[in-house]
């Protein structure tokens, strides 16, 4: 917006614009200074003024990306997982660059290096996280880009959403191989997720002091999108904890008390010891129980907006992606 002003018997127009020169002019009247003001705005939106690009000399992307690693990811949930993707990223030959030499292209080139040794889902995170960097540097600490370099880059295609359910007795060997192990943690995972649609991170993380037994229903505090929620509890997910015995009456304690790693290896285990007898079971993750869990909410005649509040997912898009129903399920449905 221009900023027109009486100044030493004259009207002044000046025009500040982020990564531009500020242009500035003297007139007899206000009406000429406006009209000035006008006709310069409209040549900015057209780009027939160079911006300037003394920022953009003095910066390497090397820079760009330590402080947005710095400032802007260490504020995140996912701290740890996109600071070593951006270290990895500093790495790279095109962190040398000055932003001045920066162009679609370099990104372009570097997909294409990349599809040859990780999956495309993975260079769709890792160009999503440059974007999000290049869109901080513009709308927030004033980068004078004519546009986001990523903004042209054509992502690979979305790779087709598992759709791994549980057949037909999996469900019951799975508990029962876990019952083999010293700590009754890996059961009552299994079964929790199953019946909640919880992911691993939040089955690990939930608390004895989140369940409210009058009430059926457990908060979780931590989750992967940043907001907590309250979800109803089945009766067999009650029951099942109503059964664990709880070393101390602690509230802070962890309902499932293993960390992250201890648990895979656990499922891990698992699985191997049921493989013996039933193979396919190794192409079962854990992370499917909670499409499963998903698919049958839908099953048994849930809502969307009941599913999204046990499920967590704000987007019916993604939830969507998590629901897998069987045809064979719904023939009684259109054949009363």
């Amino acid at each position: 917006m221009a900023t027109i002003r009486a100044h030493r018997g004259k009207w002044q127009a000046i025009i500040r614009r982020s990564g531009y020169p500020q242009q500035s002019k003297s007139f007899i009247t206000k009406a000429h200074a406006v009209k000035w003001a006008r006709q310069i705005e409209h040549d900015f939106d057209l780009g027939f003024v160079k911006n300037d690009t003394r920022l953009l000399d003095q910066t390497s992307m090397c820079d760009l990306l330590v402080r947005y690693r710095d400032t802007v990811t260490i504020g995140k949930k996912g701290h740890l997982s996109e600071s070593i993707r951006i270290n990895s990223f500093v790495k790279q030959h095109w962190a040398k660059l000055k932003l001045s030499t920066i162009s679609s292209g370099v990104f372009s080139s570097y997909r294409d290096q990349r599809l040859k040794i990780v999956q495309p889902a993975t260079v769709r995170r890792e160009l999503g996280l440059l974007r999000a960097i290049f869109e901080v540097a513009i709308k927030e600490w004033d980068f004078p880009f004519q546009n986001n370099p990523l903004a042209c880059v054509k992502k690979p295609k979305e790779p087709a959403s598992r759709d791994r359910r549980l057949n037909p007795g999996e469900r019951g060997v799975l508990l029962k191989a876990s019952e083999s192990h010293t700590a009754p943690w890996l059961k009552l995972g299994i079964l929790l997720a199953l019946e909640t649609g919880m992911r691993r991170g939040e089955l690990l993380s939930v608390s004895w002091g989140d369940l409210d037994i009058q009430s059926s229903t457990l908060l979780i505090q931590n989750t992967k999108n940043g907001y907590s929620r309250k979800i109803p509890l089945s009766k067999v997910a009650v029951d099942t904890l109503l059964n664990v015995h709880r070393p101390t009456n602690k509230c802070e304690d962890k309902i499932i008390n293993l960390s992250s790693s201890a648990f895979q290896q656990s499922w891990q285990r698992c699985k191997k010891k049921v493989a013996l007898n039933l193979p396919e079971i190794l192409s079962l993750r854990f992370h499917d129980l909670r499409h499963e869990a998903v698919s049958r909410f839908f099953e048994i005649g849930l809502s969307v907006p009941e599913v999204a509040l046990i499920s967590g997912h704000r987007d019916p898009r993604m939830l969507f992606k998590y629901t897998h129903l069987r045809a064979e399920d719904i023939v009684h449905k259109i054949n009363p």
